[in-house]
């Protein structure tokens, strides 16, 4: 919609995060007025989370008061609640952590819009996780929510919450379930996208922790911008309130697939070591998008290789310009 985003008052939660920053970064191409809560500094996030010109509101999804206190103060209109403890391999080492951030912290987000008579529009972000292992793929938004391990049930929960927000209290709220996201400036090393990238980069062979046969959905970061920001802008003209949508290029790929999809792109000649260590993690997953396209008219713009390409090329001229020291230190060199 032309002009939607200008003068709009919005609120981004994991506005450093990766999927965050793209999003702030484009509200902000939109004439969009926005408000981010941020919680740590970090100084890797000056990769490409620039927070110039955006309103920062200090503290934590646990901390209920300020967020009533943000949404109120800053007068907001649309709510982005993407902020979250988005590592699996986190969420199994300390359960709780996730569990205070993802569920406690979508609650308060949900509490907060309630009990706030500006707030128009509110996304949540669950994930494909959500859904957990299912007999019958891929998944639709019909398949019911049983994730099993603790980023996953943290998921599941916090869809079901906004879910109940929506049928007991009528709060304009849609869900996002998409795939594993990657892009230019993701500086999370565990992830397999970068991580991989930066391996060839620095000569080394890549390390595949699972068996290399797991399944994923994966979803360029840009693609995932303009889906949530169409969602947005659709929701109320559609009476789309209360509505779940996947968003999802609909490829399967192994992790070794893509691991080497991502080498034959940067022309490399090394092996990935494959450590056979993957557990607690669901081993097939990808997502069925039709609802979108039927619904919201979306489609993505970029294929696999087209948005690896892009990432690949933007953590190229990054660590080009990054001494190798500097470069040894974000992949534990």
């Amino acid at each position: 919609m032309s002009g939607f985003w200008n003068g709009r008052n919005v609120f981004v939660t994991g506005c450093t995060g990766f999927l965050g920053s793209h999003l702030v970064k484009a509200l902000k191409s939109k004439g969009a007025v926005v408000t981010g809560l941020v919680r740590d500094r970090v100084p890797s996030s000056g990769f490409f989370h620039d927070l110039s010109g955006i309103s920062q509101v200090y503290g934590s999804l646990e901390d209920y008061a300020l967020l009533e206190r943000a949404l109120n103060e800053y007068e907001i209109d649309t709510v982005f609640h993407v902020g979250a403890q988005a590592i699996v391999g986190t969420a199994n080492r300390n359960p709780l952590s996730t569990f205070e951030a993802n569920i406690r912290g979508t609650w308060h987000v949900l509490e907060a819009c309630r009990r706030n008579p500006l707030v128009k529009r509110v996304i949540v972000a669950s994930s494909d996780k959500a859904y957990g292992d299912q007999e019958v793929l891929p998944y639709n938004e019909n398949m019911p929510l049983q994730g099993r391990h603790p980023y996953d049930v943290s998921k599941s929960c916090a869809d079901l919450i906004a879910q109940a927000y929506y049928h007991t209290y009528g709060l304009p709220v849609c869900i996002t379930r998409c795939g594993n996201l990657y892009g230019e400036g993701d500086t999370n090393f565990n992830r397999i996208v970068p991580q991989t990238i930066l391996s060839v980069l620095k000569g080394q062979a890549p390390v595949i922790r699972s068996d290399g046969t797991f399944i994923r959905d994966y979803f360029y970061v840009e693609d995932a911008v303009s889906a949530y920001m169409l969602l947005a802008e659709k929701m109320e003209s559609e009476g789309l309130f209360g509505e779940a949508f996947n968003f999802s290029n609909e490829i399967q790929l192994t992790v070794l697939e893509l691991v080497n999809k991502i080498l034959d792109i940067m022309g490399s000649n090394l092996k990935p070591v494959i450590l056979n260590r993957g557990n607690h993690e669901i081993r097939h997953q990808y997502l069925d998008a039709s609802k979108a396209r039927r619904l919201l008219g979306w489609s993505p713009r970029y294929t696999i290789d087209e948005g690896l390409k892009r990432t690949i090329e933007w953590y190229r001229a990054y660590f080009g310009q990054t001494d190798r020291h500097g470069l040894e230190e974000c992949v534990g060199g």
